[in-house]
């Protein structure tokens, strides 16, 4: 070949080459990163004898000792459908903290249920309870996140875990979301599980309170604030779980019963504030949401999370836990209505009334579905409806009727 032939190929190959690095390059500008966050399985994280499985979602470009949230599914889902559906994920991304996943295994549980029922798996260090403790530990050391802030979030079943391993594990935990759950202690096995998911168990408060203090006797050290979750339309788990829930933590934490302070929130929810004027300052935080059945609270219409089987489109508890938390600054517009420093509702007589359920009902301090009978306001399950059940109901504000056994 002649150097004339030569040097006309020289511009060909530049040209050629120019063309194959512009390809590559735009190939990998489109192909996925391979560090892009994803949800992961954790093959091994410790101790385990509650045979549970690990996810985690880590953002990119993760702060050092950012917080953690561990969160539990439901009966029947998995950590990949809470993930997808609950609005964690975005809200993980947008706050800057690590997602870590509980999920159950249909060996020990045919419905995926967390046994939050079983005492040998919510008992301090053992069986799932255990677990879950070897879950934050290797998820805080491995990606050197805030030991003093770790959260835990779940539904229904995954939220009376929640009740369960805030009280076995004060010291883990600095906070909790209870959606849709019951309260620490109902039940010691699955009959009792199915008496307290409905009508729910009536107890006092100190008795509430005494199930949580049962687990850790001798605990001196501050409890985790708790935001408690619950539609009132809730057939599977009935209201009167979460009202037992506030119960139960406002004992804890030795403050009143009653609301510090109210708000109007999207999605016709209703949020109450106990030992604080706002969700800032609060203790614990009762969320009722208005019409919702059972599920997790999701509002897809701003980017939190998606609609699906219990994931129901009304209001983003998640980005309003966040918030409780001081984990974000909560999602969606202003409230509708300021918070008060006190409730808005008359103070009630302080009358107690001692009658058989049928009176109750017949006076206005109780109201009847299906033949059981649930005091006027709070809802408190009261048992049958008839004239051999009696029970004592308290007024704490005006027409607001409490299930107050042995006061009267």
């Amino acid at each position: 070949m002649d150097s004339a032939a030569r040097r006309a190929r020289v511009p060909l190959a530049l040209a050629l080459a120019t063309v194959l690095v512009t390809a590559a390059a735009l190939l990998a500008a489109l192909a996925p990163r391979a560090h892009a966050a994803a949800l992961t399985p954790v093959t091994s994280f410790g101790t385990n004898p509650g045979n549970l499985s690990l996810y985690t979602y880590v953002p990119d470009g993760l702060s050092a000792d950012a917080p953690l949230v561990l969160l539990f599914h439901g009966c029947a889902q998995d950590a990949a459908a809470y993930h997808r559906h609950s609005g964690w994920a975005q809200a993980a991304d947008a706050g800057g903290f690590a997602l870590a996943y509980a999920e159950q295994k249909t060996a020990n549980n045919a419905n995926r249920c967390f046994n939050w029922f079983e005492p040998g798996d919510v008992a301090r260090d053992s069986g799932e309870a255990r677990s879950v403790r070897s879950m934050v530990e290797h998820t805080v050391s491995a990606h050197g996140l805030d030991a003093d802030r770790v959260y835990a979030s779940g539904l229904s079943a995954g939220g009376a875990m929640v009740s369960e391993v805030l009280s076995a594990y004060p010291d883990l935990f600095a906070g909790g979301s209870i959606v849709a759950g019951i309260p620490t202690g109902c039940a010691s096995s699955m009959i009792d599980a199915f008496t307290c998911m409905n009508p729910g168990r009536t107890q006092t408060p100190q008795q509430w309170g005494d199930r949580v203090r049962a687990k850790n006797p001798g605990w001196t050290g501050s409890w985790p604030r708790v935001a408690v979750w619950h539609g009132t339309s809730d057939t599977t788990v009935a209201p009167a779980n979460g009202t037992g829930s506030v119960r139960q933590w406002t004992d804890v934490h030795g403050i009143s019963g009653s609301p510090t302070a109210t708000e109007s929130l999207p999605g016709s929810t209703t949020a109450s504030y106990y030992g604080g004027a706002d969700a800032a300052s609060a203790r614990v935080a009762h969320y009722s949401v208005s019409g919702l059945g059972h599920g997790t609270p999701v509002d897809p219409a701003s980017g939190c999370g998606t609609a699906g089987a219990y994931f129901l489109a009304s209001v983003c508890s998640t980005g309003y836990t966040a918030g409780f938390w001081g984990l974000a600054d909560g999602p969606g517009p202003d409230p509708t209505d300021p918070p008060t420093e006190e409730p808005t509702e008359d103070p009630g007589s302080g009358e107690c009334v001692r009658a058989t359920n049928y009176d109750h009902v017949r006076a206005g301090r109780a109201v009847q579905r299906l033949g059981l009978a649930y005091a006027a306001g709070s809802d408190d399950p009261l048992g049958l409806w008839n004239v051999f059940v009696t029970t004592s109901l308290t007024e704490t504000s005006a027409g607001y009727w409490e299930n107050t056994p042995g006061a009267c």
